[in-house]
């Protein structure tokens, strides 16, 4: 029994977590990323939010072949928030990792981050990824990975990937991520930090990130629009407080915009 304990806590189950809808164009790269593991010992939970495309089907044929691969339906959308907390829910593993059903992950990448976690025994830990295009050409854009961040400087700027993000459960505990359409992710890795854990950052390229363009301005102003919420509704911060950090993200934004259009003038 203690053979089987010790073997447990070196290796142990690692939960992915997967909403998905109407994923059929990426699903099955994105499941065989994870098949293609060089760590073994993981379950994936896909939760389906009630997909009207094939992406049901797709992953039922990945379940009946490796019992690894576990697929929950829920019953009307519900968003991303609702289908992550499903599956974790769902989840038996002590340590969870997040991957969309658009994204891809390097070979290494649960292997890696378990190891970089176990030796530095924390509880939070994110990697670098890189963007890549819709049909999958990678770009040249990276993100950056610092050694630690904690909940004063998420609330300036988030530079954490959800699809680089590792958790031991075991030391953080039950956390649910609010019921939000977008920024769900954003708000957990506050409510995380804010009970005093740092997330730690990986500095190697573990992911891949698919962006999908549409219109840059109004993604830009939605985006602005959801950090000023996440600031005033969720975390409750005070009007001066709330400008005080939105003004590091919006200068953070600029900088990240001037810094594309540079990149594409030369390239």
């Amino acid at each position: 029994m203690e053979d089987k304990d010790f073997k447990q806590e070196q290796n142990p189950l690692i939960s992915v977590i997967t909403p998905a809808y109407n994923a059929e164009e990426f699903i099955k790269g994105t499941i065989e990323s994870v098949l293609a593991q060089t760590y073994s010992n993981w379950e994936m939970i896909i939760v389906d939010d009630y997909s009207s495309d094939r992406t049901v089907e797709f992953v039922k044929t990945y379940e009946e072949q490796d019992t690894r691969i576990k697929l929950v339906e829920l019953e009307e959308n519900s968003g991303s928030a609702i289908a992550r907390n499903t599956a974790m829910e769902n989840a038996s593993g002590r340590y969870i990792a997040f991957l969309d059903s658009d994204d891809l992950w390097f070979s290494e990448k649960l292997e890696k981050q378990l190891h970089f976690m176990q030796k530095k025994d924390i509880a939070f830990s994110f990697t670098k990824y890189v963007r890549m295009e819709e049909d999958g050409t990678l770009r040249d854009t990276v993100s950056k990975a610092p050694e630690s961040v904690g909940y004063d400087d998420l609330m300036k700027h988030c530079v954490i990937g959800c699809l680089t993000v590792m958790i031991d459960r075991d030391k953080v505990g039950h956390q649910k991520m609010v019921n939000i359409r977008t920024r769900q992710d954003y708000a957990y890795w506050l409510a995380i930090t804010k009970k005093g854990f740092r997330a730690y950052g990986l500095p190697e390229v573990l992911s891949k990130y698919r962006t999908v363009e549409n219109s840059i301005s109004s993604n830009k102003i939605k985006a602005a629009k959801r950090q000023w919420y996440v600031y005033r509704q969720i975390e409750h911060q005070n009007l001066l407080k709330s400008l005080w950090y939105f003004l590091h993200y919006a200068a953070k934004g600029v900088q990240n915009l001037i810094k594309f259009k540079l990149s594409t003038r030369s390239s």
